[in-house]
C-alpha cells in the first residue's frame, strides 16, 4: 500500500473549510438519502454513525456490550490479512470534489489509512455493488488521529456508491463527502418543483456573515429541526442589512416562494426580499457585486416568527433566473427558503 497525500491539509478543527467544500453539497448526507450498505466489520461502531450530520462527539464513561462506545466507524483490531472497508450511497448521483476524513477523538484507535473508490449503479444490492467496476478517486492516504483531512478527489465524473477502504482496520469519526449532484430535473416534466433544493444541485454561493448557521442549511430537505438548523446571523450593530447568494439546481421560473422561519422567534429578521437574475459565466465573487443590482424578484416583505410565509401574487415575471439574492433586514434567522417553479426548456 503507498502513501498519498492527494493535495490534502490536516487540521484539528475546520474552523473555514477550502472553497471546494464550502460551496459544495455533502453528498453522503443521511438527510438527502445517504445510507452505509454495508461493512466489512463494524464491532465497536456502527458504520452508519460516520455519516451522521453532526459534529463528532467524545462521551466519556460511556460504554456498550463490546467496549467504549465512539461516535463513528470502528472496527475491531485485525489479525488476519486484509483491510476493513464499507459501501456507502451517495444520498444524489454526484461529481465529488473532495472530501473531510475525520477521526476526531480517535487517538489509539483511528484508522492509519484510507482510500475511496466509486461506482455507478442503479441498485444497492451489496453483491452486485461488489462485482460493478469501480475507480480509484482516492488514493491510500495516510490519516493522523483526533483531525480532520480535506482531501481532493481524483475524479471529475458523477458517482452513485462509494466503497471506503481502512488499512488495516480501526476508526473514522465523520466522512464528508462534498460535491454537486446532477441529474435531479432528468425526469422532471412541466410540475413546479423546488428549484433550489439542495436535493436538487442548489448551493450557497457567497454571504456577508453566518456567524450562528449556515446559508445552506436554507436549501435542506423538510422544516428545521431547531434554532441551530438555519441560516443565522449576528446581531448587526451597524446600517444596512444581512443577505445570501443562492445558486439554483438549474435555470427555472419561480411561481411561488415560501419563508420559513420555523424556530426563530425573539430573532427573526423585520423583512426580507429576494433579487435574482439568470447568470452566465463569471466566478462566485464575481457574482457579489453584481448581485446588488439584480431586480427584484420579490419587493420587501414583512416576517413574523415561527412561520411558514408563503409569496405568490407578489413575484415578479422575471423569466427564468439561475440565482437568487436573499437579503433579511436588518438580521437575524431564516429556517427554510423554498423557490417552487418550473424547470426552463
Amino acid at each position: 500500500m503507498s502513501s498519498h497525500n492527494s493535495g490534502g491539509i490536516r487540521v484539528a478543527a475546520p474552523a473555514e473549510l477550502p472553497d471546494w467544500a464550502r460551496r459544495a453539497v455533502d453528498l453522503a448526507n443521511p438527510r438527502i438519502g445517504a445510507r452505509a450498505l454495508f461493512a466489512s466489520d463494524d464491532f465497536f461502531a456502527e458504520v452508519g454513525r460516520m455519516l451522521d450530520p453532526a459534529p463528532a462527539q467524545f462521551i466519556p464513561g460511556k460504554y456498550d456490550a463490546n467496549g467504549k462506545w465512539m461516535d463513528g466507524w470502528e472496527t475491531r483490531r485485525k489479525r488476519t490479512t486484509g483491510h476493513d472497508w464499507c459501501l456507502l450511497k451517495l444520498g444524489r448521483k454526484g461529481v465529488i470534489h473532495g472530501f473531510d476524513v475525520d477521526t476526531s477523538h480517535f487517538t489509539g484507535n483511528y484508522a492509519p489509512a484510507v482510500s475511496i473508490e466509486a461506482t455507478v449503479s442503479e441498485g444497492d444490492d451489496v453483491d452486485t455493488l461488489q462485482a460493478e467496476a469501480w475507480t480509484e478517486i482516492l488514493p491510500a492516504t495516510s490519516l493522523a488521529g483526533d483531525s480532520h483531512h480535506l482531501l481532493r478527489s481524483a475524479s471529475n465524473e458523477a458517482w452513485t456508491h462509494l466503497r471506503v477502504n481502512i488499512y488495516p482496520d480501526g476508526g473514522i469519526a465523520r466522512l464528508r463527502v462534498y460535491g454537486q449532484p446532477v441529474g435531479a430535473f432528468d425526469h422532471v416534466g412541466n410540475e413546479l418543483v423546488d428549484l433550489v433544493a439542495l436535493e436538487n444541485g442548489g448551493r450557497p454561493v457567497a454571504w456577508n456573515d453566518a456567524h450562528f448557521g449556515a446559508p445552506g442549511n436554507l436549501i435542506l430537505p423538510g422544516r428545521g429541526l431547531d434554532m441551530g438548523d438555519g441560516w443565522e446571523t449576528r446581531r448587526r450593530r451597524e446600517p444596512g442589512n444581512d443577505w445570501c447568494i443562492l445558486q439554483l439546481g438549474t435555470a427555472g421560473v419561480v411561481e411561488r416562494i415560501e419563508v420559513d422561519t420555523c424556530h426563530f422567534k425573539g430573532n427573526y429578521p423585520d423583512r426580507c426580499s429576494i433579487q435574482a437574475a439568470r447568470v452566465e459565466g463569471g466566478t462566485d465573487q464575481s457574482l457579489i457585486t453584481q448581485s446588488m443590482f439584480w431586480p427584484l424578484l420579490l419587493e420587501e416583505h414583512k416576517l413574523s416568527m415561527d412561520a411558514v410565509h408563503s409569496f405568490a401574487d407578489h413575484i415578479a415575471a422575471l423569466g427564468p433566473i439561475t440565482h437568487v439574492r436573499f437579503n433579511i433586514i436588518p438580521d437575524g434567522g431564516v429556517s427554510r427558503l423554498r423557490l417552487w417553479g418550473r424547470v426552463a426548456r
